[in-house]
């Protein structure tokens, strides 16, 4: 599949069946955590595959996934330091292991709000100075769905997608940029358009600016965002969408990467997260891959 296809493919799974992971896979899978730990603002990112197979039924249950997650054994569990920009790098990374074991034919689910972070803080081994913000169970998914399951995914309205005029635009902030306007960089706008986000709100936004250069922003739901305290499940949202459009850009022959250190440009109401950077440059060190 190529990666368009992958993040088309891509969905949440909730219910599991009892298979278990094979041992290669499961080796890959280590192997793609230990590949996966740097995004564009370069801050370290910590993950672990847990097996929880042997947890009693009482244990799995303080857990907290509050009946969301059901057969999953097998967490990817993901930690940051509490700096700038960490928990974009943890979203951009571990939706690239995401995709990778989406390929692979396995079922995962983004996790940031629904489970109990002391239970796996502990078997992570967190630090004092680290967050954990999001973990996914990873396995083969159930041939049907349960009905909890069934109800949250027409709750959340996930098969749901903004339009690209609520989520691109043109120079001036306002007008909704064409596809025809975006031209080799449409596959990639679309990418991000079907990515996965908390409560599905999309805060997402990009402008093709007056010089023809991507901009990536952030429109904030400030009481959804700091709801959890520290733990910032839109920034987790823009490091998805980093990955997106990074992956089916680069797939389609466009060198680029996310700068978030180039001069802002500003528009009411959004945060400047980032600049997509192409040509000469590229000594400067914020490419990523």
């Amino acid at each position: 599949m190529t990666a368009l296809e992958t993040i088309q493919k891509r969905h949440s799974v909730r219910t599991y069946d009892r298979r278990p992971v094979s041992e290669g896979i499961r080796n890959r899978l280590q192997q793609l955590l230990q590949e996966h730990t740097t995004g564009p603002f370069g801050t370290p990112v910590r993950f672990r595959l847990l097996d929880l197979d042997s947890v009693s039924p009482l244990e799995f249950k303080r857990l907290g996934t509050y009946g969301m997650i059901r057969g999953a054994h097998l967490f990817i569990v993901g930690a940051v330091k509490d700096w700038q920009g960490s928990q974009v790098d943890l979203g951009y990374c571990l939706e690239k292991i995401i995709l990778e074991a989406t390929a692979m034919g396995l079922g995962t689910c983004w996790l940031g709000g629904t489970f109990r972070r002391s239970h796996f803080a502990r078997w992570m081994q967190l630090a004092e100075d680290e967050l954990l913000p999001a973990i996914t169970p990873v396995g083969h998914p159930a041939e049907k769905k349960s009905v909890s399951e069934a109800l949250v995914r027409t709750g959340a309205r996930s098969s749901r997608r903004k339009p690209w005029s609520a989520l691109f635009f043109t120079g001036d902030g306002k007008t909704p940029l064409t596809e025809d306007e975006a031209g080799g960089y449409r596959n990639a706008l679309e990418a991000v358009r079907l990515g996965p986000s908390a409560s599905n709100l999309q805060p997402w936004r990009i402008i093709k600016d007056r010089d023809g250069c991507y901009r990536l922003y952030l429109e904030e739901n400030r009481a959804f965002n700091r709801g959890l305290g520290k733990i910032r499940l839109q920034h987790l949202d823009i490091g998805i969408a980093m990955s997106h459009f990074e992956l089916v850009a680069r797939e389609q022959c466009i060198d680029g990467w996310w700068n978030p250190f180039a001069p802002p440009v500003y528009y009411a109401g959004l945060e400047h997260l980032a600049l997509w950077e192409t040509g000469e440059g590229e000594e400067n060190g914020n490419k990523t891959g």
